[in-house]
């Protein structure tokens, strides 16, 4: 177990395609998911994707208790999602505020889907199906991206709404 160097905006493996996992159930795989962990929690994130700490595999964690960075949020169960995909229940979106362990001290305004089915595997291999709704499913959408190699600026509509935290805050904009 251990804490992970997270890549930041401008590295170009952030903006690479994860390649699917193919073997569950492996020493590497398991030390991977345990890795993501320790990271996100050190980092007090609310999700990580294997590619924000150089790792080119479709994995994806997230979930916390409470969370000082969104505290009206609710709670999300601790998930791993291997080789992810989802569909929208309801075209419906909904724009919230995001922030990013690889672009820290910043948020923006993004667009996401309300309501959503995902499936996944878990370490064993075994699927995973949920259907969640508006910061769950945020969460996972912003996850998922990353796989992608896309950032939630890539999302964001109006660049009037992105700015440092702190800033925004200030403005009462966030």
């Amino acid at each position: 177990m251990a804490e992970r160097k997270i890549l930041r905006m401008g590295n170009p493996i952030l903006r690479e395609i994860a390649k699917p996992i193919k073997e569950f159930n492996t020493p590497q795989l398991s030390q991977l998911i345990e890795d993501m962990k320790d990271t996100m929690i050190a980092n007090d994130g609310v999700g990580l994707a294997a590619i924000q700490i150089g790792i080119l595999k479709r994995v994806i964690i997230f979930g916390f208790e409470e969370s000082s960075r969104y505290p009206q949020s609710p709670a999300i169960p601790l998930t791993v999602l291997i080789n992810p995909t989802f569909k929208i229940l309801e075209a419906e979106s909904e724009s919230g505020w995001e922030g990013c362990l690889s672009i820290p001290g910043m948020r923006g305004l993004v667009p996401r889907f309300k309501k959503i089915r995902y499936s996944g595997y878990d370490l064993l291999g075994t699927k995973i199906t949920r259907d969640v709704s508006d910061f769950h499913a945020r969460v996972f959408q912003h996850e998922l991206d990353h796989l992608d190699g896309l950032l939630y600026v890539d999302k964001i509509e109006n660049h009037a709404n992105f700015g440092f935290t702190q800033e925004l805050e200030l403005a009462n904009t966030y």
